[in-house]
């Protein structure tokens, strides 16, 4: 099977595949809101229904962002990147928890510390997956690592290299934020 990577990228296509993949990636976060919404007003077969629906959405986008090229086709490096972000975000969505609790919100509490614990699971699992694939990810060694100071993502190279308009591939914040790492 021939691959769709970057097959609009540099076309006239390319931006219509950007923007259908925003596009989707948007109707997923609407599709599971409206199934808590539809969730929480006893209407459980609609939940299930509007759940799938952003399933599909999911996928949509994947593919739209295949062919417009938005991640890279060797995607090691980003799961390493991927790894370290999820690893921290466990804490950072327990603090998150914490300022909830402290403002009174204990069920969105109670929700956001299974959310970090999930978190922390996908950083379990991205390391298995680097470990059994390409450990050698894993070593630092000299090499610069730069974090990303909103969500932790880490890219490992020379950030300097990326052009201006680098943008986190995880939370779209710019090259800015990012922080040199100290690997000691």
């Amino acid at each position: 099977m021939k691959s769709l990577y970057a097959q609009a990228k540099g076309t006239n296509l390319e931006k219509l595949s950007q923007t259908m993949a925003q596009g989707e990636a948007c109707g997923v976060m609407m599709y599971y809101a409206m199934a808590r919404l539809a969730k929480e007003q006893g209407y459980d077969d609609v939940a299930r229904e509007l759940i799938e629906a952003g399933n599909q959405e999911a996928e949509h986008a994947g593919f739209y962002a295949t062919l417009a090229g938005k991640y890279p086709k060797d995607f090691w490096g980003m799961l390493r990147g991927l790894y370290a972000a999820e690893s921290s975000g466990e804490g950072k969505v327990m603090e998150f928890a914490e300022k909830f609790r402290n403002a009174g919100l204990s069920e969105a509490a109670d929700e956001l510390v299974i959310f970090a614990k999930q978190e922390g699971h996908h950083g379990v699992l991205l390391k298995k997956l680097l470990e059994k694939y390409h450990p050698e990810l894993l070593d630092d060694g000299d090499k610069k690592v730069y974090v990303c100071a909103c969500c932790g993502y880490e890219y490992v190279g020379d950030l300097d290299a990326e052009g201006e308009e680098y943008i986190c591939p995880v939370c779209g914040q710019p090259k800015r934020v990012f922080r040199l790492k100290d690997n000691k």
